[in-house]
């Protein structure tokens, strides 16, 4: 598996996974740092030509360092509830969501948001590696994946486990911040202009939107997240202090 960009090398790095680094002949701090870790951690670095930086990434902006790593650990549903032990679990549930981009940018902000994992469906699914990774910014090593075969199943093994399941519908009649968000939630995300699939929609305990006031009608998805994940935040600080 493949990697590129310095805070996914350097957090594969720090997470056991990286096994063998590359970067090109000029470098940089930032570069000398990872290279200093990677010294540390006894993982191989080899010194090539940009263009087979190029063909490692791919055409991503890998920054002058690609690293070959393991892949990541797999969870099941049930290791991401225990992760939140002693806290009520707080979980993303990924319906269909394929863009890289935007799952390397959720997987940053379930970390950002203190958040204890995500799911996702083996099919449609982005891979982990390159896009991803890069736009996760490193936190494709340290965020719990589940990977499952249906996720309509996933909810209602979520559901069995007491964790409330809320999926983010544009049409939905309530706003996401007139839930509560401090018992333990999987929040259900779909993709990009299809949304939540009709089953797994019907499986939710609730729906709810995030009221838009501009001549778009909905945000990009990684933002939808960030919204409803810092709102659930927000709320478990708030009632932490009551």
């Amino acid at each position: 598996m493949i990697i590129y960009g310095l805070n996914p090398v350097l957090e594969a790095l720090r997470a056991g996974r990286a096994r063998r680094v590359r970067v090109g002949s000029r470098g940089d701090r930032r570069i000398d740092e990872v290279l200093a870790l990677a010294h540390k951690r006894g993982v191989p670095v080899d010194r090539v030509e940009l263009a087979a930086l190029e063909r490692a990434a791919r055409g991503g902006v890998h920054q002058g360092i690609v690293a070959e790593v393991d892949a990541p650990r797999e969870y099941g549903i049930e290791d991401l509830i225990a992760t939140a032990h002693p806290h009520k679990p707080l979980i993303v549930v990924l319906d269909g969501v394929e863009d890289p981009h935007n799952v390397g940018a959720i997987l940053r902000t379930v970390d950002a948001a203190g958040a204890h994992g995500v799911i996702r469906q083996a099919r449609h699914a982005a891979s982990l590696d390159g896009a991803a990774a890069k736009a996760s910014a490193g936190a494709v090593s340290s965020v719990p994946v589940a990977t499952v075969v249906n996720i309509a199943r996933a909810i209602e093994e979520l559901k069995d486990a007491g964790v409330w399941t809320l999926g983010l519908a544009a049409e939905a009649p309530e706003s996401y911040d007139a839930i509560d968000l401090t018992v333990p939630t999987a929040l259900v995300l779909g993709a990009e202009g299809s949304g939540l699939r009709r089953l797994v929609r019907e499986r939710c305990d609730r729906l709810a939107s995030i009221p838009m006031s501009g001549v778009v009608e909905s945000l990009n998805v990684s933002v939808a997240a960030g919204v409803m994940l810092f709102e659930a935040q927000r709320q478990r600080r708030r009632a932490q202090t009551r």
